[in-house]
């Protein structure tokens, strides 16, 4: 713990203690995914400028953590994301439209999201890392062969929730990762009012378990370093906390400006350290990033982006009413009663 872990150093080139190597169609998936999350990202901000998103959370400088983090793990491990996980949405095969759902205010938002083992997006801060651990423990129990996911943020890590749910998992054992992505602003307090200590991954020790800092901006030791996490849980090794340091490019939402907090030299500064083009260098110095490959992947960019587009613009209202048919197998009186209440005041404002 205290070292950071990194593979491709930000100028593209494999560090020096770097052997690990994935298979060329493994590494081209993972830059397609990059990209990928990255295009449909500015086509989510878009949409919401438009007025057909109510509020969006960019995730432009984290797709690296994102994508690598999600990228090893097994499609029955459960994953608990937070609300600025594109990445990790779109790796899990998870439809932009849905995620669209969720931020275009429809009810079903998240219902979908379980059919491919991940949670419902969490607005609140950190509420679903104790959840993340009831899955672990639960999966325990039934002898499941899986691991779950808590991707959480620096911000979170202040939050009571988030302790109590490390410390159970210790105490449990439990087979859940904490990955934290350190972007270095909770809204427009800086990582620096987060913590005192040297970093986020020092706590773990508190706890009884690892604690790893992963640089973030490099999708392959993402990659590595939950991988070994999720086999450690899966062995009965118990939990792990991982700190992917990186950086918010963008507002904290669509709502913010981050002009009037962040300084412009920093944000500079980490521009020059873009996750994806550090990768686009490390493949073409192993030969593998061509002309063939660039034209698939912004053929796929440009489907998506347009599939997103026609789901969500002009689409539809959902029916308000239908809110309350869905809270108890069968409507009590109270509830009823609110329902005709809610529709009453919503034709009279029409």
């Amino acid at each position: 713990m205290g070292q950071l872990v990194q593979l491709i150093a930000p100028d593209g080139t494999a560090t020096a203690e770097s052997d690990y190597r994935l298979p060329p169609e493994t590494l081209n998936w993972l830059y397609e995914h990059l990209v990928l999350t990255r295009d449909l990202d500015a086509e989510f901000v878009n949409l919401q400028r438009q007025g057909e998103l109510a509020l969006y959370a960019s995730c432009r400088g984290q797709e690296a953590a994102q994508v690598g983090a999600a990228a090893c793990l097994r499609k029955t491990d459960w994953l608990f994301p937070q609300f600025r996980e594109l990445g990790v949405f779109l790796v899990r095969g998870i439809a932009p439209a849905q995620v669209a759902a969720v931020w275009r205010g429809s009810w079903h938002g998240g219902l979908d999201f379980t059919a491919k083992c991940c949670a419902p997006i969490s607005i609140p801060i950190a509420t679903h890392a104790p959840h993340a651990v009831g899955a672990a423990m639960a999966a325990q129990r039934l002898r499941e062969n899986s691991v779950t996911v808590a991707f959480i943020g620096d911000g979170a890590t202040s939050e009571g929730d988030t302790h109590e749910a490390l410390n159970l998992a210790a105490v449990e054992n439990a087979p859940c990762v904490f990955f934290v992505q350190n972007n270095q602003w909770a809204i427009s307090v800086p990582a620096s009012r987060q913590y005192a200590g040297p970093s986020i991954a020092e706590r773990a020790g508190g706890y009884g378990m690892p604690g790893v800092i992963v640089d973030g901006n490099d999708v392959l030791a993402c990659y590595q370093v939950m991988s070994e996490a999720a086999e450690r849980a899966r062995g009965g090794g118990g939990p792990t906390l991982i700190e992917a340091i990186t950086y918010r490019m963008g507002p904290h939402t669509t709502s913010d400006d981050a002009a009037r907090y962040r300084p412009a030299e920093e944000l500079a500064l980490w521009a020059t350290r873009d996750p994806i083009a550090r990768f686009r260098t490390y493949l073409a110095s192993l030969g593998l990033l061509d002309d063939r490959l660039e034209h698939r992947v912004a053929a796929r960019s440009e489907r998506l982006r347009g599939e997103l587009r026609a789901a969500v613009v002009d689409a539809p209202d959902p029916d308000v009413g239908e809110l309350f048919d869905v809270v108890y197998a069968e409507p009590t009186p109270l509830l009823a009663a609110q329902r005709e209440e809610l529709l009453a005041e919503m034709a009279r404002e029409c």
